[in-house]
């Protein structure tokens, strides 16, 4: 029996958030399927609670770990970019337009579909064995996959103290009157579209550091480190800043003074088809040798090409 106490940043959460926060638990699907089971608690009550069901600070939550179904998922075949393998984990070279794990519309196209041809995975969640974290569909770049329970449970843990050194390249519009800063603001879900994160009180924290690596006049290329992982952070951080990212339709635009770009600068730059963001590099300790890994990967080849023709213009 597993057993935590509500922290004050969890507050007023319902209890599938709550619960899926726990290093152990690897997503609000497998905290469901826990409490649909019967094996969540609150305070030792014996009453069966419900996902929705709102939590205070101080609750103590205790659950059972329960052997996980089989997953369904199929391997395919596919050519992937692997920096670093061992017998527990390894960290794969993400393209950008390859969806992480199945979801609707994608169940034999998806980066969990390719690894599974390669090698064995973990199987904290049946639905997407071997993720302990994410990035976007268009978002290309560095995740470390746990092929086992331990190695994912360690790995999940450093997520959770956000102990992993992530290291994002970004072009975004604009010159930054400051060569660096930190954004420090919380994400929610956007009140009126759920698909889409915004700053908001009451929300995860989130902080994002970045600096300019180099301006182009219109727009400039930026390094990002995070310190915590929330969906779409350095989308939205950079756009509330003034500065979204390249391609990004969601938080940003084609800018309007792209009309003083010569026609081929505006034409490469318009075929990059969503935001201009690659993982760069990726550091942890490893979950049983507990040496530091860090992995780093080329930029790929949209990203140089748009740099490419900017250095052209304005380089």
């Amino acid at each position: 029996m597993e057993l935590f106490r509500v922290s004050t940043t969890l507050d007023h959460k319902r209890l599938d958030v709550v619960l899926s926060s726990h290093p152990k638990i690897s997503s609000r699907a497998e905290a469901q399927r826990l409490i649909q089971a019967g094996v969540v608690q609150i305070n030792d009550s014996r009453e069966k609670v419900s996902p929705k069901k709102i939590v205070r600070m101080g609750d103590i939550v205790t659950f059972e770990l329960l052997p996980l179904p089989v997953s369904t998922v199929v391997p395919v075949p596919f050519d992937l970019d692997i920096p670093y393998e061992d017998p527990y984990l390894l960290v794969v070279n993400k393209p950008k337009g390859v969806v992480v794990h199945p979801a609707a519309g994608h169940t034999t196209d998806t980066l969990v579909n390719y690894l599974l041809h390669h090698s064995k995975l973990s199987g904290k969640d049946p639905t997407r064995p071997g993720i302990v974290h994410r990035i976007d569909k268009d978002t290309s770049g560095l995740l470390v996959i746990a092929k086992d329970n331990a190695t994912h449970d360690h790995l999940a843990k450093q997520f959770f103290e956000h102990s992993i050194r992530r290291v994002y390249y970004a072009i975004v519009w604009g010159v930054p009157k400051q060569s660096s800063g930190v954004i420090d603001q919380p994400l929610g879900r956007h009140p009126k579209n759920r698909k889409k994160f915004t700053i908001r009180e009451g929300g995860k924290r989130a902080l994002t550091r970045w600096k300019m690596v180099k301006p182009y006049r219109y727009l400039s290329l930026i390094q990002c480190e995070l310190e915590t992982g929330r969906t779409h952070q350095i989308r939205v951080h950079l756009s509330s800043i003034g500065h979204p990212l390249l391609g990004d339709s969601v938080y940003g635009s084609f800018k309007h003074y792209a009309e003083k770009f010569s026609l081929e600068l505006k034409s490469v730059l318009k075929a990059y088809g969503g935001q201009a963001l690659h993982a760069k590099s990726l550091g942890f300790i490893h979950p049983h040798s507990e040496e530091w890994i860090e992995c780093h990967s080329d930029l790929p080849e949209g990203m140089t090409v748009a740099i490419s023709a900017l250095e052209d213009a304005f380089g």
